[in-house]
């Protein structure tokens, strides 16, 4: 695992960080399914032993599963949407799962991400998007990226021209005179 030198801090920040989702299998009312499926959970997991779906807990037919072999990564073109993200009133991570076959099948996580636009995506495109609490070690990793690489910048807008003062028929797509 590559590691990033944090500047001002005592310690080096992880490229990613090693994660599972804990889905949830509940028995439906619905009269088409006979399931209902919710990603509950994510647990950061340094000692990732395998990729084996993994059920961990089963009570009055609701079953939980463990979903290892994920892993979390940030980017620096993406710090405006993580720093929304923490401060936004609850912040969370984003699954992203593979969309079922069936309806009884339960979908499949394929990734994690803490940044609301590429979630937005996601869900414009259609696919399978569980919003869950964010861990506090995942919090903390995500704070210190931020506090490394983001820079606010004071939004501006244009000026606006005054196109009827130009004389019709002279303007070019820039708005200055040939």
């Amino acid at each position: 695992m590559q590691e990033i030198e944090l500047a001002d801090f005592n310690h080096k920040l992880p490229e990613k960080l090693p994660i599972s989702v804990i889905m949830e299998k509940r028995p439906s009312d619905h009269a088409w399914v006979n399931f209902t499926y919710q990603a509950i959970g994510v647990v950061v997991d340094a000692q990732q032993q395998g990729s084996q779906v993994k059920k961990i807990h089963e009570q009055d037919g609701v079953e939980q599963y463990l979903f290892p072999g994920l892993s979390v990564r940030l980017h620096v073109d993406e710090c405006e949407s993580y720093y929304h993200n923490l401060m936004s009133p609850k912040p969370g991570c984003y699954i992203i799962a593979s969309e079922p076959e069936t309806l009884d099948e339960m979908p499949e996580p394929y990734l994690v991400s803490l940044s609301f636009d590429e979630a937005h995506a996601y869900l414009e495109g259609d696919a399978e998007v569980y919003a869950v609490e964010i861990p506090a070690e995942l919090y903390r990793w995500t704070e210190a990226f931020i506090l490394m690489h983001y820079v606010a910048t004071r939004k501006s807008k244009r000026k606006l021209k005054n196109w009827s003062e130009q004389p019709e028929g002279k303007t070019t797509v820039s708005g200055k005179s040939p």
